[in-house]
């Protein structure tokens, strides 16, 4: 059997020694390498921030597609499946960070923490980049430097980018549109449990139970917060590991089934049917895979 690569860093299997708060390379000294292709792999630890400044590039992140230019920002949690077509022209650098590192800083600002858990994109205009610019230089230089107060200079410069992504792609609210916090509060709370135990459990009493509430009102908080119930929350991100597996690895239909949870074939098909409006073989097969990986439903873009 084989399935979709876990790479520490991009071709490599083991975590680099001198990984602490942040590695960066440009993208160029790794695509390269490969021909300026980044095939599809994904990082269990790592959480990654592309800043392409100049070029072009073709980004696939959990069988999306977007074309991008200058001056764009993508960012990517563990686990997402994510691969890269980059233009010879490409100036820019990735950012690697240990996902505890960013999720431990994001909890300290108020939508960011949300935010990080799906990849994103930012389109910066011009008047934008010029600051993005220099808040990653920044960072960069403090993270080649061995000044004293180099790990607090590191996280401060870490959670000014995330502040930084925030703003250039969140409009403002007015006070009316604002979400009530306890139910964001608890929306995050019921994402993040997701997360850890999508492949046990479909039980919307389980999750309930575990955040404290009762179904009725968990339900009541996801209508209001993310836009469905809390079921759906819990089948779409089932659909979505589903569909990363059908396009970037080669175990059966059955496999993937088990793999989340499903230990009849027959239901996980009809499942993933229902979801998606086409069999997992059909998904799967070039011609459809082709037609999934188009633009049309971009990843989450601000």
């Amino acid at each position: 059997m084989a399935s979709i690569p876990i790479y520490a860093l991009y071709g490599e299997d083991e975590y680099p020694d001198h990984a602490d708060w942040l590695h960066w390379e440009t993208i160029t000294s790794r695509s390269r390498l490969h021909g300026f292709r980044i095939a599809p792999h994904r990082h269990e630890q790592f959480f990654q921030i592309l800043f392409l400044r100049q070029g072009r590039a073709r980004a696939s992140v959990d069988g999306e597609n977007l074309d991008l230019g200058p001056v764009s920002v993508v960012a990517v949690p563990a686990l997402s499946v994510h691969g890269f077509v980059f233009s010879e022209d490409v100036d820019g650098v990735v950012l690697t960070f240990f996902e505890r590192d960013i999720r431990s800083l994001a909890a300290e600002i108020p939508q960011m923490e949300e935010r990080l858990l799906r990849p994103f994109i930012v389109q910066a205009s011009e008047d934008d980049s010029g600051e993005l610019h220099n808040t990653i230089r920044g960072l960069i230089l403090e993270a080649d430097s061995r000044a004293p107060g180099r790990a607090a200079a590191i996280r401060a410069r870490i959670a000014l980018l995330l502040v930084s992504l925030l703003r250039l792609g969140t409009a403002p609210a007015r006070d009316d549109q604002r979400q009530p916090a306890r139910a964001a509060q608890l929306a995050r709370a019921f994402l993040a449990q997701v997360e850890r135990e999508y492949r046990e459990t479909r039980a919307v009493p389980h999750y309930a139970r575990a955040l404290g509430i009762t179904p009725t009102h968990l339900n009541r908080v996801c209508r209001q917060v993310l836009g469905r119930s809390a079921l759906s929350v819990i089948e779409r991100r089932i659909v979505l590991e589903a569909k990363r597996y059908l396009q970037f690895s080669t175990l059966s239909v059955k496999e993937i089934g088990i793999i989340l949870g499903y230990s009849d074939p027959a239901y996980f098909s009809r499942f993933f049917q229902r979801m998606t409006g086409c069999a997992p073989s059909r998904f799967r097969s070039p011609a459809t895979a082709r037609e999934n990986l188009l633009p049309g439903k971009p990843l989450e873009h601000a």
